[in-house]
């Protein structure tokens, strides 16, 4: 069997038991979920903290739930589908956040990325994770399908944490990664221009 079908040439994708335009709100959330573990997939291959690689291994594997929930078949029990995400998931990379952001100088400024290849590959994911949240609201606005509260928040969550881990890798590897670059400490030994200097 083969993966190239020739079946969505015209524009139409199976979604659970149904033919769905490609540009359906379900279909654009599926995308940009996709994209979303591939993001993350890319930050955890370049991550050296094997922490890091797990947890974010734990969240692509989430995700994939997630998906899975908004391509259920129609014919499926009622609320089968809206299932997503565990409140227990939520409450866990919730208490993940805050330990994280408690870290002495963590929330002191903006990031600016590139300063760490890894901590920049989980900054395009947080961005990516943005996208997939307004997918997901504008998927659940439409009424075409109804992403559950929790998945809602897990997926508003982990872009904190996602944020966090880029952080995290900066520090570890000794990397400013602050939006504002400290400023250059002033030399006690420099010399003071004298009256006719000044």
């Amino acid at each position: 069997m083969s993966i190239s079908t020739t079946l969505g040439d015209t524009g139409r994708t199976q979604l659970g038991d149904r033919r769905v335009s490609k540009g359906s709100a379900a279909i654009e959330a599926l995308g940009a979920l996709d994209e979303l573990v591939s993001a993350i997939g890319f930050a955890r291959s370049l991550a050296p903290s094997p922490e890091i690689r797990r947890r974010a291994e734990d969240l692509q594997r989430t995700l994939f739930e997630v998906s899975a929930s908004i391509g259920a078949p129609s014919s499926a029990e009622p609320g089968a589908g809206a299932r997503g995400v565990p409140a227990r998931t939520v409450a866990e990379v919730t208490e993940e956040v805050h330990r994280l952001e408690s870290r002495e100088g963590m929330l002191s400024d903006w990031a600016l990325p590139g300063g760490h290849t890894a901590a920049a590959a989980f900054d395009l994911a947080r961005t990516a994770c943005r996208r997939a949240e307004r997918a997901l609201f504008r998927l659940a606005e439409t009424g075409e399908a109804a992403p559950s509260p929790e998945t809602l928040a897990f997926v508003n969550r982990l872009s904190d944490l996602l944020w966090l881990y880029g952080r995290v890798l900066e520090r570890e590897s000794g990397v400013e990664g602050a939006l504002r670059p400290p400023a250059p400490a002033k030399n006690p030994a420099e010399p003071k221009p004298g009256p006719d200097e000044a």
